[in-house]
């Protein structure tokens, strides 16, 4: 078999998490880091060995062992119950750390990592720069991990498990570098490595250049496209686990960033180069998130949206600019990045030459709400559209952007308070006649004696949605000079009920 060449070789980073879930809970247990101990879970009635502390390993305890033999072995280890879905918990954080290093992270169960690292590592200084970078990191806070840098997947895999020189396997020689070492370096299924294991086979040099046909009849065909992905002769790609946003764009630092004016000129960069693509695609962002990776493995981050798609530098600096003395640089900055995680289309507005005002289309409108809600918080600002009930506490709907559209006109009418309670309160009222306006009511243990009051305006029931009884409703002015809207629901006869339901000024 011969490796297939390429002008430019993908490169890719397998990481080996050795005592993972160990590694993490003497991270937040420290007293755990100074003995042997081992985690475990119920299997059909035994406690089975499922995570094993690096002391622990060093006294002869493997993963899988029956907690019987563990404490035979070392009668006084620490035990600990597993917690369930705590490895794919940490590696999925671990993936998304490492998109510092490249776009493309994703997890490799059990224990490990993968990362695509074409066209990443140059930022780094190379590729042992960058490697040594990754492990170092790991290492110092506390994991005890391996990593390799191949052009395939399978062969950096095999050498960060199984490797015994460097793990960095240069550009099309990765068939001198899996060829000494044993079959389970290719990721093999139990079945065929034990199948492997009956024949005598320990090294996979012993059957790599053996004929597909016969290895085919022999193993079936998971042992060939396993050799296969290793050599680089068969396809294999990486799923990332946090997707890349389309419009993502990164600024690395050279040194660490301590100074407010270093973050603002990070940002007004990013800006600058995010905004000048998407005013060449017609689009603007609705929302924005800047990510600062801090160099001890923090990640600050600000968000800020839009009411309308926009691509204005200097608008959406001065929506982070509110918020960037929340960042803290502690040690340094090491990383910038900017994602538009919500792009439209952006409408061009027409220029008018003379005036007249233009409403809702107004940028500047628009880039005022931006600055009103970027400091008072999203519902700051709301606007209604009419909705075509009788109803009034269902007449008006909330608009959920400011470029939507009402289905109907609202309905002019005088009589109509500036406020309407969603839910009409009850009154105690002294009316005379059962059709006449009341003479007084309270309502909040407040008695308000009528000046003057409007006739009765009635308001039929929406009797396809709710069986109700109908309103007659009033305007009432207080001797205090204060007007309410007020109604009268179902006859006199049927037992009347009276309620508060708006204020007029």
């Amino acid at each position: 078999m011969n490796a297939k060449s390429d002008s430019m070789a993908r490169r890719f980073f397998s990481i080996w998490f050795q005592n993972l879930v160990t590694d993490w809970l003497a991270l937040k247990r420290p007293q755990l880091a100074q003995i042997p101990f081992v985690m475990v879970r119920s299997d059909h009635g035994r406690m089975v060995v499922t995570s094993v502390s690096k002391l622990a390993e060093k006294e002869g305890i493997r993963k899988n062992m029956p907690l019987v033999d563990a404490r035979f072995i070392l009668p006084g280890i620490q035990v600990i119950d597993e917690q369930p879905d705590r490895a794919s918990k940490l590696l999925k954080a671990l993936a998304e750390w490492c998109t510092r290093y490249t776009p493309i992270a994703t997890v490799d169960e059990p224990n490990g990592l993968l990362l695509d690292v074409t066209g990443c590592t140059h930022l780094f200084g190379g590729e042992r720069s960058y490697c040594r970078e990754i492990i170092l990191r790991l290492k110092g806070s506390g994991y005890n991990v391996r990593g390799a840098l191949a052009d395939t997947v399978g062969a950096a895999w095999a050498i960060a498990r199984f490797g015994t020189t460097s793990g960095l396997v240069e550009s099309g020689t990765q068939r001198a570098a899996i060829y000494p070492l044993p079959p389970a370096a290719l990721r093999l299924s139990a079945k065929t490595q034990e199948a492997l294991n009956d024949l005598g086979i320990r090294r996979i040099e012993e059957f790599a250049d053996l004929p597909k046909k016969a290895l085919y009849r022999r193993f079936d065909k998971e042992l060939v496209h396993q050799l296969e992905k290793a050599l680089g002769l068969r396809e294999e790609y990486l799923q990332a686990v946090e997707i890349p946003v389309p419009y993502h764009v990164r600024l690395p630092c050279l040194e660490p960033i301590v100074t407010a004016n270093g973050i603002e000129y990070a940002l007004q960069r990013l800006l600058e180069d995010l905004c000048k693509r998407l005013e060449k695609e017609g689009k603007g962002l609705r929302s924005a998130i800047f990510r600062c990776h801090r160099v001890d493995n923090q990640v600050l981050h600000l968000e800020i949206g839009t009411t309308r798609p926009s691509h204005k530098i200097s608008h959406l600096f001065g929506l982070f600019k509110e918020k960037l003395s929340s960042i803290e640089p502690a040690l340094g900055i090491e990383l910038f990045t900017l994602d538009a995680a919500t792009v439209e289309p952006a409408k061009a507005i027409q220029e008018m030459l003379w005036g007249g005002p233009a409403g809702l289309e107004d940028m500047q409108i628009a880039e005022w709400m931006d600055r009103v809600l970027d400091k008072l918080g999203p519902g700051s600002i709301q606007r209604f559209l009419p909705t075509e009930h009788h109803w009034p506490e269902r007449s008006q709907k909330l608009a959920t952007a400011i470029s939507d559209q009402p289905d109907t006109t609202w309905t002019r009418r005088q009589s109509r308070p500036i406020r309407i309670l969603p839910i009409p309160q009850p009154i105690q009222v002294t009316a005379p006649l059962p059709d006449y306006p009341p003479m007084s009511f309270r309502y909040q243990n407040k008695l308000h004696e009528r000046r003057k009051a409007s006739r009765a305006e009635r308001i039929d029931r929406e009797w396809w949605l709710e069986e109700v009884k109908h309103r007659d409703y009033y305007w009432f002015e207080d001797k205090s000079g204060r007007r309410y809207w007020i109604f009268r629901a179902g006859w006199h006869s049927t037992g009347e009920q009276w309620f508060l339901h708006g204020f007029f000024g």
